[in-house]
């Protein structure tokens, strides 16, 4: 009898020790509940105060880069007669547009560097220093861009899309790589070298801003570059000569970087090869797009969402990407393949930055379809489809750029040549799967 006692009373204690603690457990539930919106903000206000500057110069960029790829995609959104009369022409769309922002951005990110370290005049007067970075930026369009065109008409006999000549392709991205060199040239120099002027960050404006300039000008330059095709192929013999001219000047351009025994040859053999995988990546994006051309010429907010989507989660990365590579220059991040917390920090600021930027695009492109009156999505559809696909995007291209950094500060490249056109460059096609994808999800609920 007295053990049978002595167990209900353990059962008993038991019993209301585990009541107790249940209830300790709900009221810490509770609580956290509760504390956590106050929590929450007072972490996001003291990450706002870390981070203020970076932010601050980041969205700024961020939303001029929105602006110009809005220009940009409302060209593209109203290109049905150019995209149908000249098949295959969206293959060569993306490729070209990172062209522009991978060569120019690395251009100023040199120049930047050069003003920073005393070797070049902010009044960019005549020097060997100007004028070897000038000419490799040349040498590079020229060769990238007949390589461009040369892989969108093999991308297209590869997948049988119809589309038109080698020679139409090879003159189209020719000369609107010229007409783009010659407007980016000195807008570059002029982004840079106010940069240095007002102490902005390179690593949170230059580039995303230089990019924003060519995505800007990249489909006018297209346009153009296709009537003076249209003009030249009057006569064909005239447009098979001007081929050959095209064909030869590059070769013999490449030859000279190549052959140099100044910067031109350090900055052409680094970043020919790079460049070559990041022109694969954009024809490739491009043929992704041209194999669902059908669903996007049925809505023009998504033809305007294409390189709003696209620079904005290239500005996104090459922010990442220039700071990640100044943190290793500057000893402030290690070379270790794990994240640690200064890396942490930057993919938080990058992610803050996602969070406001693309819902804001989606809306853009949307509000523009509407304003000219075209068919679009409706606004929550556009706003979800660039928040989904940024997000994942951005999640996928953190640890990318990261290890891509890491790896090449390790090898010892130059990030300027490498780092930022081979990670945007992975970014317009990943970014390009991932929006196509989405939409067609998002848009058969």
């Amino acid at each position: 009898m007295r053990n049978l006692m002595k167990m209900i009373r353990q059962f008993g204690h038991s019993t209301v020790m585990l009541v107790v603690n249940f209830i300790l457990f709900l009221f810490n539930i509770i609580r956290k509940i509760i504390e956590l919106p106050s929590l929450l903000a007072a972490t996001l206000r003291s990450f706002l105060e870390d981070t203020n500057s970076v932010i601050t110069e980041s969205l700024i960029s961020l939303l001029i880069c929105a602006f110009g790829c809005l220009f940009t995609g409302i060209i593209l959104g109203n290109m049905e007669f150019y995209l149908e009369t000249f098949p295959g022409l969206m293959v060569i769309i993306p490729g070209a547009i990172g062209m522009r922002g991978n060569i120019f951005g690395s251009f100023g990110s040199r120049l930047s560097t050069h003003l920073h370290i005393g070797t070049l005049s902010p009044e960019f007067k005549r020097s060997d220093i100007l004028t070897e970075n000038i000419t490799s930026s040349i040498i590079l369009t020229m060769v990238l861009s007949v390589l461009l065109g040369i892989i969108a008409k093999a991308v297209c006999i590869i997948f049988n899309f119809p589309s038109i000549s080698l020679f139409d392709f090879v003159l189209i991205s020719f000369i609107a790589g010229l007409i783009s060199s010659i407007v980016m040239l000195p807008i570059t120099m002029f982004i840079s070298l106010k940069s240095f002027e007002n102490g902005w960050d390179p690593d949170n404006i230059t580039t995303p801003l230089i990019a924003a300039f060519g995505d800007f000008f990249t489909l006018p330059a297209i346009v153009a570059a296709i009537y003076v095709v249209q003009f030249v192929s009057i006569v064909p013999i005239v447009e098979k000569i001007l081929f050959a001219l095209v064909i030869i000047s590059t070769v013999v351009a490449l030859a000279a970087g190549y052959t140099s025994d100044k910067e031109i040859r350090n900055i052409v053999r680094q970043s020919t090869p790079v460049l070559f995988v990041c022109s694969i990546l954009g024809t490739l994006a491009g043929g992704i797009l041209n194999g669902s051309i059908t669903t996007l010429l049925k809505s023009q907010t998504l033809l305007t969402l294409v390189p709003l989507f696209s620079g904005e989660s290239g500005g996104l990365v090459s922010v990442l990407s220039a700071r990640l590579s100044s943190g290793l220059h500057s000893g402030l991040i290690d070379a270790d393949l794990k994240p640690g917390k200064v890396t942490l920090e930057n993919f938080s600021i990058v992610i803050f930055l996602s969070l406001i930027m693309f819902p804001i695009i989606g809306f853009l492109a949307e509000a523009s379809t509407t304003v000219l009156g075209n068919a679009g999505v409706n606004y929550l559809n556009a706003i979800l489809i660039s928040l989904i696909a940024g997000m994942i995007v951005v999640g996928v291209m953190l640890l990318i750029v990261f290890y891509i950094s890491t790896i090449s500060y390790r090898k010892g490249l130059d990030p300027d040549n490498i780092v930022i056109p081979l990670s945007t460059s992975l970014t317009d096609s990943i970014s390009t799967l991932v929006l196509v994808v989405v939409s067609l999800i998002i848009l058969a609920l």
